[in-house]
């Protein structure tokens, strides 16, 4: 049964406040599942190697975060449904039942789920770094509950999964950052063969880059270097053989 309260008494303000505050605590545990747990540890660690300034302090302060993939993502989880079972109640103070029901299933939709996803997969760097620090409290906050979630996790599908590129893959990837694909790549064609033929130098056998002997054309040692064997050496050529 809802509560009848004055449009101006402050218990009505209060749960107003309360209510805005857990649809948009909602919607960060939501965009931080999608945004933090969407970045591997090796897209991390490279981007704090070798990425832009921006991006390497932005890594840095995500990969002590991440690290624990399946902690991480309990404790999202949870806040997240703390968050939305908590909403219905406060409404029910406000309005009916179905009324609060389709309050709280519209904000949490909209508010909690499809604007903080789509902001946070297109800027989960930088906001996950902004929330580092307070994601690491809900950790400890979360702990008790999400720690042996976590292990049981980590225990039936491992620690964590580390996504390395085969040899095939990178050279699709490799293909894709030419400035030929006209992905906005800034690799050029000679680059991208070059990386192509290191990484399939361990695949080669030297049959494969070398000119078979029945092939060559050689000469003697005693030969006799005058006018007509230069002209016949011209004449030959030589061989245009790439090692890769």
């Amino acid at each position: 049964m809802a509560v009848e309260y004055s449009c101006c008494s402050t218990n009505f303000f209060i749960h107003i406040l309360i209510i805005v505050f857990l649809v948009l605590f909602a919607g960060l545990m939501s965009g931080l599942t999608l945004g933090l747990m969407s970045m591997s540890l090796v897209d991390l660690e490279v981007l704090a190697k070798s990425g832009t300034p921006k991006d390497r302090k932005h890594a840095a302060k995500i990969l002590p975060v991440v690290k624990k993939q399946h902690l991480l993502l309990c404790t999202l989880l949870i806040c997240n449904a703390a968050a939305m079972e908590a909403l219905p109640i406060f409404l029910d103070s406000l309005v009916t039942a179905w009324g609060a029901i389709l309050i709280s299933v519209t904000l949490i939709l909209l508010f909690g789920e499809i604007i903080p996803q789509s902001v946070c997969s297109r800027y989960g760097l930088a906001i996950g770094a902004t929330v580092a620090p307070f994601v690491r409290v809900l950790v400890w906050f979360c702990f008790p509950v999400a720690y042996p979630i976590s292990k049981l996790l980590d225990y039936l599908l491992g620690h964590g999964h580390v996504a390395l590129f085969r040899r095939a893959e990178l050279k699709t990837l490799v293909d894709f950052h030419g400035n030929e694909a006209g992905k906005g790549g800034e690799l050029t064609h000679d680059e991208t063969t070059i990386i192509a033929g290191a990484l399939e130098l361990s695949e080669k056998t030297a049959r494969d880059a070398m000119t078979p002997l029945s092939e060559i054309f050689s000469i003697d040692i005693n030969a006799k270097l005058d006018k007509n064997l230069m002209d016949l050496i011209l004449e030959k050529g030589h061989s245009s053989d790439s090692l890769l």
